[in-house]
């Protein structure tokens, strides 16, 4: 009779972790490539989109608020992640977790919940990332077939010699005179996931270094950004006055300004931290992971927290909050300070920025998929390791090229809030997770210890589903629907081919002997 709630031995994690040869991934992470991996994923879409639409429809220039309030969230849970990370180093992330705390159908939820997260995060960062760089290549005077630089049946107007979506025209232009076409299909965006998917083929090594030199550059233009932002701010402090004021517009229902915009806006921009949650998916690739999981898990989560409230802050100073839910919000802001060059690096900047959110969430899914085939839950395509690269290269293979197909030919607008749910659901899990193994094995050895034990954990688990419950009922639909199908595959196919449920149940009790 199968046993759901049968947990992996930590034994056995123990004993996967320290696996060698050429069949495992190679460990060839340090402490600087996590961080940056991290601040990869993080810094994208939340400092370049997603910023002026959370202040524009939630929170207004209190939406640095909301920064703080979701970063808080994310604290709670990134110290979990660490202490799960220093004594469980293997791929996988919360769905490894889960495994070893709360039994094997929990964690098969949370890693098809992870799959759902990563891959379609991902289509929506390559839809933003298409949209910046056909705006750069159109400033520099570059045209590209509008009909392939956006998704099917979308509707693009050459206004000012740019092609624009109708959202993007003055009101009193007359849409309707100007030229126009049909989308047909994003090869922009296709393109961009296969190029990624590439990348992560040819090895992590290579994967976190070509990250890394990516970081150094998008995080010298938000530098650029936030100095001559201030800058123009101090010289026109009349400016920052009025767009600053009120800080907190009042309510206009549920989730619109107010508080309750703060807490909708955290809920929102919620996709712009799942970076973090990306690091500990490659603890089976670092070099010491007791030690630099930690390190690269908080280290990304506190450099970008600061970074995201400084440029919410200049960003609503520079431009009033009703004008910002627009899909290149920074653009505007530096447009402002009336600095011609300003507008090109930011573009630059953001196309650099979003890249690196793609190879992170990708690099992370297929690790998710690697993980759940070596235990049996998936097919053992998902886990074949590459001779010579040493990198789940069918997973990254099969998977991005799916992905690549929908950022091409849907308009993915909903997608952020859905990734957001995957996001919250995932640190609930880590969060019991730590609780419950404190619990079971009190005297296990933890490099990194959790604080303040079990109160860190019931704050995340709390505040987690508090945001949960603020996002849209599309998103829960959506969860269940993708849960269903997941749980159609889970008693199909990954309960007979399950190495847990292969194992005695005195082996898989969790229980300390």
């Amino acid at each position: 009779m199968p046993r759901f709630l049968a947990t992996k031995p930590l034994s056995t994690l123990t004993k996967e972790a320290n696996e060698v040869g050429e069949n495992t991934l190679r460990r060839s992470l340090g402490p600087v490539n996590l961080i940056t991996l991290g601040i990869g994923a993080i810094i994208g879409a939340g400092i370049f989109v997603l910023t002026g639409q959370a202040a524009a429809l939630h929170a207004g220039p209190a939406v640095a608020l909301s920064f703080v309030f979701a970063g808080i969230t994310c604290a709670f849970a990134g110290l979990c992640y660490s202490e799960f990370a220093s004594i469980i180093p293997i791929a996988g992330s919360a769905y490894t977790y889960g495994y070893a705390t709360l039994g094997e159908l929990v964690a098969w939820i949370i890693g098809w919940d992870l799959v759902l997260e990563y891959a379609f995060g991902a289509a929506t960062v390559a839809s933003g990332w298409s949209g910046y760089f056909v705006s750069l290549l159109q400033q520099l005077h570059i045209y590209l077939p509008p009909q392939f630089t956006t998704t099917y049946g979308n509707m693009l107007y050459f206004y000012g010699e740019k092609w624009v979506p109708v959202a993007s025209l003055p009101s009193t232009v007359n849409a309707a005179a100007l030229h126009h076409v049909a989308g047909v299909f994003n090869f922009v965006a296709f393109c961009a996931i296969l190029i990624v998917t590439a990348v992560l083929v040819i090895g992590i090594k290579e994967s976190a270094n070509l990250n890394s030199a990516i970081v150094i550059v998008k995080l010298a233009i938000v530098g650029i950004f936030l100095v001559l932002g201030s800058n123009f701010l101090l010289h026109h402090p009349e400016l920052a006055k009025l767009n600053w004021h009120p800080f907190i517009p009042p309510s206009q229902g549920p989730g619109v300004f107010g508080f309750g915009g703060i807490t909708a806006g955290a809920a929102s921009v919620f996709f712009a931290y799942i970076g973090f949650d990306a690091v500990s998916t490659a603890a089976q690739e670092a070099r010491n992971p007791q030690r630099d999981m930690p390190i690269g898990i908080l280290g990304s989560l506190v450099v970008c927290t600061i970074l995201y409230i400084l440029v919410s802050t200049v960003l609503t100073g520079l431009v009033n909050y009703r004008s910002l839910d627009v899909g290149d919000p920074v653009a505007v802001g530096i447009d402002v300070t009336g600095v011609t060059w300003g507008s090109i690096l930011v573009k630059i900047g953001a196309i650099f920025g979003l890249g690196t959110v793609m190879l992170v969430m990708l690099l992370g899914q297929s690790r998710v998929f690697y993980s759940m085939s070596k235990d049996g839950l998936l097919w053992k395509w998902a886990s074949a390791i590459h001779p010579r690269f040493r990198t789940p290269w069918i997973s990254n293979i099969v998977v991005g090229t799916i992905v690549a197909f929908l950022p091409a030919l849907l308009p993915i607008d909903k997608l952020a809030a859905l990734v957001n749910m995957g996001t919250l659901l995932a640190f609930t899990i880590v969060c019991a997770g730590v609780w419950i193994l404190r619990r079971r094995h009190p005297n296990l050895e933890r490099p990194f210890r959790t604080p303040l034990v079990p109160l860190v954990p019931i704050l995340g688990i709390c505040s987690a589903f508090y945001l949960m419950i603020k996002l849209p009922l599309l998103t829960w639909e959506v969860l269940f629907i993708w849960l269903f199908i997941g749980l159609g595959i889970y008693f199909s196919y990954s309960i007979k081919h399950s190495k847990v449920q292969a194992m005695s149940p005195a082996e898989t009790t969790g229980r300390t002997r």
